[in-house]
């Protein structure tokens, strides 16, 4: 089967591509860009930097820029998978879901309205399982945005770990971070080509949360 991989860049997208790349034939990325990180949706951080990454999986990518509201998000995810089944001839598209209803039910809708099939490899997933997955395959997820309490700084910038995993449990927050708790930047992982290689980057910081804003990447 043909299929998209709705890709954000993050661990979970990035995770569900590799899954998906062993049952499916992967034609090309759809990535939706939203303004700001009030998208309950799709993930911002860093989000332009998808660019480099299809780069470096050496994939196409359909872009999509949305605004925050839920009805533009679904409006500008169908668009984007409808260019995605007539450019690429796809039957199906694959998400990065894990726990999240709303984010599942949306998409499972709107490919139901296109015809296309819906796969979600990583959903139900224990998290302690998807992080040891995400772990023992290499991955390195640039920790872009944290908001937990307490919340400790020098995470940010950091790639995940089992240091960071820890902090997590120690805390009681949500270890796949689905809830927005953290987001992350993949910079390689095994469909990798070429490993990103963050150059430069500033960090804002709030009472119990912060993120990163990437100035400068390049594809080593």
């Amino acid at each position: 089967m043909i299929v998209c991989v709705l890709y954000s860049g993050g661990k979970d997208s990035n995770l569900a591509l590799l899954e998906a790349s062993r049952l499916f034939r992967v034609a090309c990325l759809v990535n939706i860009r939203p303004e700001s990180s009030e998208s309950a949706l799709f993930h911002y951080p860093a989000s332009d930097l998808a660019d480099l990454q299809a780069e470096a999986l050496e994939l196409p990518m359909i872009c999509v820029e949305s605004g925050d509201r839920e009805e533009e998000q679904v409006r500008a995810l169908r668009e984007a998978l409808e260019l995605a089944r007539e450019e690429y001839g796809v039957e199906g598209a694959v998400t990065g879901a894990v726990k999240s209803v709303y984010q599942a039910t949306r998409f499972r809708r709107v490919c139901g309205e296109l015809g296309l099939r819906c796969f979600n490899p990583l959903w139900l997933m224990d998290e302690e399982r998807l992080m040891e997955r995400i772990l023992s395959c290499g991955f390195k997820a640039l920790i872009t945005r944290l908001a937990v309490y307490p919340f400790e700084e020098r995470f940010l910038g950091r790639f995940v770990d089992e240091e960071f995993v820890e902090y997590l449990r120690r805390i009681g927050a949500n270890l796949s971070g689905e809830g927005g708790e953290y987001e992350t930047l993949v910079t390689w992982m095994p469909m990798f080509k070429r490993e990103i290689r963050i150059l430069k980057y500033s960090k804002i910081v709030r009472e119990s949360e912060g993120e990163i804003l990437i100035e400068r990447a390049e594809l080593g």
